[in-house]
C-alpha cells in the first residue's frame, strides 16, 4: 500500500505559525464611548441593508402632513395654508415620535433572535449594545424631523425664527424622542416578539397624540378633554415646538419639556438595562 508523498518541511511558514501563535500582549478594552458608537454604526448598517426601515422616516411624515393639511385645513382652519403654519409643528413631533417605537422592535429582535446573547460574550461595556442603538436611532428622528420641516417650507411654512429657530426645535424633538424611546425599549424587553412590541407601542402612542394639540386648539375640546390636553406632555412639545419655530418660545417652556424627556430616561433607562441583564 503506497502512501501519499510528504510534502517537505517549510521552516519560514513554521516561524510565521509560531509568531502567530505566540503569547503577546493583549489589546486594550474598548471603552464604553467607542463601544456605544460601534453599535451605533451597527445601527446605521442594518438601515444599509435593508433600506425599507427607512419607509416610516420618509414616506409616513410626508402621507400625514399632506394628508392632514389638506383634507381639514379648510374645515378646521378655514384655509389650508393658514392650517399648515398651525399643523406643521404637531406633524414634526408626531412623525419623530412614533419613529421611538421601532428603537423596542429593534432591541426585541435582537433578543429573540439570540444577538443580545452573543454581544454578552464581548469584553465591552455592559449597556454598550443598548446606548448605541439609541444613539443610532436618534439619526432616524433627525431624518425624519429634517422631511418634514424641509417639506413644510416648501409648501409655504413660514418659519419666522429662521435657521436658528428651526434647529432648536429640530434638537429639541430629538432629545424628547431619545427619553421616550427608554419607554419602548422596556416594552421591548417585558413582551415576546417584535410584533406584539409595535402593537402596544402605537397603542400607546397614538391616544397621547390625539388627544394633544398637535390637530386642534385645546379650547375647542369638551372641558374633560381640554384638561387632558393640558397635562399632556406632548402638547407641552408641541406647544415648545411652536413657539421655537416662530422665535416666541419661552424659557420655561423648553426647560418644561426637558425635565420631561430627563424624567422619562431617568425612570425607564435603569428598568431597560436590569432587563437586558436578565434577558
Amino acid at each position: 500500500m503506497s502512501s501519499a508523498p510528504q510534502a517537505p518541511p517549510r521552516p519560514e511558514l513554521e516561524e510565521t505559525l509560531h509568531t502567530a501563535l505566540a503569547a503577546r500582549e493583549r489589546p486594550p478594552r474598548p471603552g464604553a464611548v467607542s463601544a456605544s458608537l460601534t453599535f451605533a454604526w451597527r445601527a446605521m448598517l442594518k438601515v444599509k441593508h435593508v433600506p425599507e426601515q427607512l419607509l416610516d422616516v420618509t414616506i409616513t411624515p410626508v402621507l400625514f402632513l399632506l394628508m392632514f393639511t389638506y383634507l381639514f385645513g379648510g374645515a378646521v382652519a378655514g384655509s389650508t395654508d393658514e392650517y399648515l403654519q398651525f399643523i406643521l409643528p404637531g406633524i414634526l413631533v408626531q412623525s419623530v415620535l412614533f419613529t421611538t417605537v421601532y428603537s423596542g422592535v429593534a432591541l426585541n429582535t435582537d433578543v429573540t433572535k439570540g444577538a443580545v446573547d452573543r454581544f454578552r460574550s464581548l469584553p465591552i461595556w455592559r449597556p454598550a449594545p443598548l446606548v448605541g442603538a439609541m444613539v443610532g436611532d436618534s439619526l432616524r428622528y433627525v431624518l425624519a424631523g429634517t422631511i418634514v420641516i424641509v417639506l413644510g417650507v416648501v409648501l409655504g411654512f413660514d418659519a419666522a425664527a429662521g435657521i436658528g429657530g428651526v434647529l432648536a426645535a429640530l434638537g429639541l424633538v430629538v432629545v424628547f424622542a431619545f427619553g421616550l424611546a427608554w419607554v419602548f425599549t422596556t416594552v421591548g424587553l417585558i413582551l415576546r416578539s417584535p410584533n406584539a412590541v409595535l402593537n402596544a407601542g402605537f397603542m400607546a402612542l397614538f391616544p397621547l397624540v390625539f388627544l394633544s394639540n398637535v390637530f386642534v386648539e385645546p379650547e375647542t375640546l369638551p372641558t374633560v378633554l381640554e384638561a387632558f390636553v393640558d397635562l399632556n406632555p406632548i402638547s407641552h412639545l408641541v406647544t415648545a415646538e411652536r413657539g421655537l419655530l416662530a422665535g416666541t418660545a419661552s424659557v420655561g417652556e423648553v426647560a418644561l419639556v426637558l425635565a420631561e424627556a430627563a424624567l422619562l430616561a431617568a425612570l425607564f433607562a435603569p428598568v431597560t438595562v436590569r432587563l437586558y441583564r436578565r434577558a
